[in-house]
C-alpha cells in the first residue's frame, strides 16, 4: 500500500496544526509522499501567507521598502519552527534569497510559490523525509500549459529512488526556467500529479472539513455528507462551485483509477468522502449533490427553420469565439438556440457579439437576459429513479421559484436549472428538502 497525502493551508497554519499532521502521517506507514500547502489563516481575521507574499512582492515591484512585510512573513514560519522545537533548523538564508529575488523582479508566481516551498522545507525536517523541489520535477510547456507526460516521467523516476518525500504543492517550472504556479488551490493538483507518478493506491486530501456535503453548508444548516462520489459527479459539482477540491485535481488520478479520499485534519477518525471512478454502492439519496453559481446571462437566438440550416450553430458560436468568450451551456429548440455565458465576461462585449451573430448567422431576433443563477442537481441514482425532474420542479414551484432554463444531458447524471439570482438560495433549499430532509 502506498499513499500520497496532501494537506491544505488550514491544516498547516501553525505548529499545533503541524503536530496534528505529523501524528496523522506517522500513524500510517503507507503515507510516504506528502504534498504541503502554504500556511493558511490561524483565526478568522488572520492573513494567508500566500496573500502576504503577493502583497510583499507588489511592494518590491513598486520599489517600496518591503523589509518589514517580509519579516512579518518570516515570523510566521519562525513561530512554526519554534513550536516544533526544530532547534538546529533555520530559514534565514532562504529569506535572504527571497529578498534578493524580489528585488530582481522574479515574478508573482515565484513570490506566491515560496509559501509552499518554505512550508515544505519545515515539513521535511520535521518528518525526516527528503525534500523534492517541484521546480525540478513538474513542468509547463511553451504555451504555459502543464506538461503531464514529461512531468510523469521525470517525477516518477525521482520517486522510484526516494522512499519518502515532501513535495510542495502549487508550482513547477516554466519552459523558460522560471517558477510557474497552477491556479489558486493548485496544491490539490500537485497531490494528484504525485499520486499518478508513484502509482499510489490512494490519494488522501486532508483539509478542514470531513469530506463533501450534499449542499453548501453556508446555505443548508448541517447538510448530510457524501460517503462515495464518482469522478464524473465530482467534476459536475466542482465546476458548479463545490470547492472542497480543485476541479483539475481529478484528471491525473482518473487516468490511473486512483481513488481520492477527502479527510479532515481535525477529525482524523472520520472516514470522509471517497472519490472513485465507478462503484456498485448505491447512493444514500437519489441526488448525490447540489451546487450552483450566480452571475450568468443568456443570449437567445431566434430563427425560423434554424434546425434545417446546416452550420447555423457553428456560425453563432463563432461570434463568441471571435470575442474570446467561453460557453457554459447551450440548450436549444426547433427555432431557438440559447447560449449561456458568464455575465462579467460577456457584459463589456455584448454588442460586439450581437453584431457578429447578425453578420455570421442572420437570425430573426436576439434577446439577452441577465441575473441568472445556475444550479446543478447531480447524482448517479437519478438514472434509475423515475420522476426526478418532476420532483425538482414541483419543489421549486412550491417555493415560488420561477425556472428560467433547463438543461439535461443524455447521461442523466445531472440536471442544470436556471433561476433568478435572487432565488438562488431558496431554490437550493427546496431541492435539498425534497430529496434529503424528507428522507431523514
Amino acid at each position: 500500500m502506498k499513499k500520497v497525502v496532501k494537506f491544505g493551508g488550514s491544516s498547516l497554519a501553525d505548529s499545533a496544526q503541524f503536530k496534528k499532521v505529523g501524528d496523522i502521517i506517522r500513524a500510517d506507514a503507507s503515507r510516504v509522499y506528502v504534498v504541503d500547502s502554504a500556511p493558511g489563516k490561524r483565526f478568522d481575521k488572520d492573513k494567508k501567507v500566500t496573500d502576504m507574499l503577493y502583497s510583499c512582492y507588489a511592494m518590491a515591484k513598486k520599489e517600496v521598502d518591503f523589509g518589514a512585510a517580509l519579516e512579518e512573513i518570516k515570523e510566521r514560519y519562525d513561530e512554526i519552527i519554534r513550536g516544533l522545537e526544530l532547534r538546529d533548523f533555520s530559514l534565514d538564508q532562504e529569506f535572504k534569497t527571497i529578498a534578493k529575488n524580489f528585488k530582481a523582479r522574479a515574478g508573482r508566481d515565484y513570490a506566491a510559490s515560496r509559501g509552499e516551498y518554505l512550508n515544505g522545507l519545515i515539513m521535511a525536517k520535521y518528518l525526516g523525509y527528503e525534500f523534492i523541489d517541484p521546480a525540478e520535477v513538474i513542468f509547463f510547456d511553451e504555451s504555459g500549459h502543464f506538461d503531464a507526460e514529461k512531468t510523469n516521467k521525470v517525477l516518477g523516476e525521482r520517486l522510484e529512488k526516494t522512499p519518502k518525500a515532501v513535495i510542495p504543492g502549487f508550482y513547477g517550472v516554466a519552459y523558460d526556467g522560471k517558477i510557474k504556479t497552477f491556479s489558486r488551490g493548485g496544491s490539490d493538483i500537485t497531490g494528484s500529479i504525485v499520486a499518478r507518478a508513484c502509482h499510489a493506491d490512494v490519494y488522501e486530501n486532508w483539509t478542514d472539513v470531513s469530506g463533501f456535503m450534499v449542499a453548501d453548508p453556508r446555505i443548508i444548516k448541517d447538510p448530510v455528507g457524501i460517503q462515495t462520489i464518482t469522478y464524473r459527479e465530482l467534476r459536475e459539482l466542482s465546476y458548479m462551485g463545490a470547492s472542497v477540491l480543485h476541479e483539475e485535481a481529478i484528471f491525473p488520478v482518473r487516468r490511473e483509477g486512483i481513488p481520492i479520499n477527502i479527510r479532515n485534519t481535525n477529525e482524523p477518525e472520520a472516514e470522509g468522502t471517497w472519490i472513485v471512478e465507478s462503484t456498485c454502492q448505491k447512493p444514500a439519496y437519489v441526488v448525490t449533490g447540489i451546487a450552483g453559481k450566480r452571475g450568468f446571462c443568456t443570449v437567445l437566438i431566434n430563427k425560423e427553420m434554424m434546425n434545417s440550416e446546416i452550420g447555423f450553430c457553428r456560425k453563432v458560436l463563432q461570434a463568441f469565439e471571435e470575442n474570446e468568450i467561453s460557453i457554459e451551456h447551450m440548450p436549444s429548440g426547433i427555432d431557438t438556440m440559447t447560449v449561456v455565458v458568464h455575465e462579467d465576461e460577456f457584459l463589456h462585449k455584448e454588442q460586439r457579439v450581437v453584431s457578429a451573430i447578425h453578420r455570421l448567422a442572420s437570425p430573426d431576433a436576439i434577446e439577452i437576459e441577465s441575473d441568472l443563477a445556475l444550479i446543478a442537481v447531480v447524482g448517479r441514482g437519478m438514472r434509475s429513479m423515475r420522476g426526478t425532474a418532476g420532483r425538482i420542479f414541483s419543489a421549486l414551484a412550491h417555493a415560488n421559484v420561477n425556472v428560467r432554463m433547463i438543461d439535461q444531458g443524455s447521461s442523466e447524471l445531472n440536471i442544470i436549472i436556471g433561476v433568478e439570482n435572487a432565488d438562488f438560495e431558496a431554490a437550493i433549499r427546496s431541492i435539498y428538502d425534497i430529496f434529503v430532509t424528507t428522507q431523514l
